[in-house]
Parts: C-alpha cells; sequence; structure tokens
C-alpha cells in the first residue's frame, strides 16, 4: 500500500514550517524594534549635543565672570574675547584646547589671563584661571571655574565658599621661593584645609607651574598677540 506522504511529499515540509502570518509578525516586530532603537539612539544623541551645548555655554559665562574679577573693567580698555588666542599646553594640564586672555591699557599689555587644569584635585581636575601681570609678574588673581572637590571641604578653592583663593593675589616667583609654593603641612605658606590637604595642595603647585610657564614662555607668546588685530571695547 502507498503511504498517502509518498504521493504529496510537500505536505509534510508545509506542516513543518512557520505560517506565514507568524513569520510575518516576527518580521514586523523586528521592524518596530529598529525603528525604536533608531529613534532612542537619535533621541539620546540630541539630548547629549543639547546639554554639551548648555554645558560649554554655563562654562563660558563663568569663565567671562571670573575674568572680570581678576581684571575689572575699569582696568583695561580692550575687549577680552577677541584678544585671546587658542592656546593648547599640557604643561599647564590642558587636556583640550583653551583661549588665553591678553588685558591692555592705553593699548599695552597689563595682565595675562592664562587657564589651567590641576589634574591632581582629590576628586579629579580642577579648572581655573590665573590673571599675571605683565610689569612685575605678580598675580592679579585666581579664580576656580569649575572642580568636583568634596562639599565643605575641597570646594573652599572657590571664592563664594570661602577667601582662601584671595591669598594669592600679589604673589610671584620669588614671593615665596619655591619651596613656599604649597600648603603649610608640606613646609609651604599657604593653608591647608581642615581635613582637606590633597585640594588645596594641587592648585597651590599648580599655580606656582603656570608662574614658571608666564616667565619662560612670555615674550613668545606677546609675539602671537601682536598678529591679532587690536580691538576697542566699547563702554
Amino acid at each position: 500500500m502507498t503511504d498517502d506522504n509518498d504521493l504529496n511529499p510537500e505536505e509534510g515540509s508545509e506542516e513543518k514550517s512557520a505560517p506565514p502570518s507568524i513569520g510575518l509578525s516576527i518580521s514586523n516586530n523586528s521592524l518596530l524594534l529598529g525603528v525604536f532603537a533608531l529613534v532612542s539612539t537619535a533621541v539620546i544623541a540630541g539630548t547629549y549635543l543639547g546639554t554639551a551645548d548648555n554645558i560649554a555655554e554655563q562654562r563660558r559665562q563663568a569663565q567671562l565672570k571670573a575674568l572680570y574679577q581678576i581684571v575689572p573693567r575699569d582696568q583695561h580698555d580692550n575687549d577680552l574675547l577677541t584678544d585671546n588666542i587658542v592656546f593648547e599646553e599640557a604643561q599647564l594640564g590642558h587636556r583640550d584646547s583653551e583661549k588665553l586672555f591678553l588685558a591692555k591699557r592705553d593699548g599695552k599689555p597689563a595682565t595675562m589671563i592664562y587657564p589651567a587644569t590641576a589634574r591632581d584635585g582629590y576628586s579629579g581636575d580642577i579648572d581655573y584661571i590665573v590673571g599675571i601681570n605683565i610689569k612685575d609678574g605678580r598675580i592679579a588673581g585666581v579664580r576656580v571655574l569649575s572642580h568636583k572637590e568634596t562639599p565643605g571641604l575641597g570646594d573652599k578653592i572657590e571664592l563664594r565658599k570661602s577667601d582662601w583663593i584671595l591669598d594669592f593675589n600679589q604673589r610671584k616667583l620669588g614671593d615665596p621661593d619655591i619651596e613656599g609654593w604649597t600648603v603649610s603641612k608640606d613646609g609651604g605658606v599657604f593653608d591647608a584645609f581642615t581635613g582637606a590637604t590633597i585640594t588645596p595642595r594641587a592648585v597651590t603647585v599648580s599655580i606656582a607651574n603656570t608662574l614658571r610657564y608666564h616667565h619662560q614662555h612670555l615674550e613668545a607668546l606677546l609675539d602671537r598677540f601682536d598678529a591679532v588685530p587690536a580691538s576697542t571695547e566699547t563702554r
């Protein structure tokens, strides 16, 4: 006797394959998941870019505010937003390109304002700017722009939390001598914070390093600024 499956071999194979409706459903679900993933990625990317732009703008505003604290408007007559050069120097801790600013008075260089990063803070990078007077090499002021130091301890490097940062005003190389450019716990002249030595040590040593850089490279940096068209700030 002949088996029905021998007469119709295709029937057995049809029973073993998935119904067309199930295959179509799987295909549609895969397509939907792919679209969802694509949309989610686009949203995340857009959010990141928007947040990155916002962070950059906030940092720019903080920098401008700090610039005018170091060199008030009545102490310079040029536009700091114009009189600057792109500056990237690993020796000063930079991880990306920064802007080096030059304040002028009556057309003459008065104060160089350096961006710098102390990489060895307790919780990571400490970004700050330091103004150094051209005439005598003394510090016009220091302001911390961003950090992740411990609230109530390391954050005393911020002027709004403590006046510690003001102790650098009018200091220069030789005042104190090089051994003094650290915290008192290490034999230096600058105070540490109770319960937090790493943060003030990192900032102090980094500022001393910036002073040395200024002394070594000032003439070359001024030459670079000479190539930038002068501008007068509108008041």
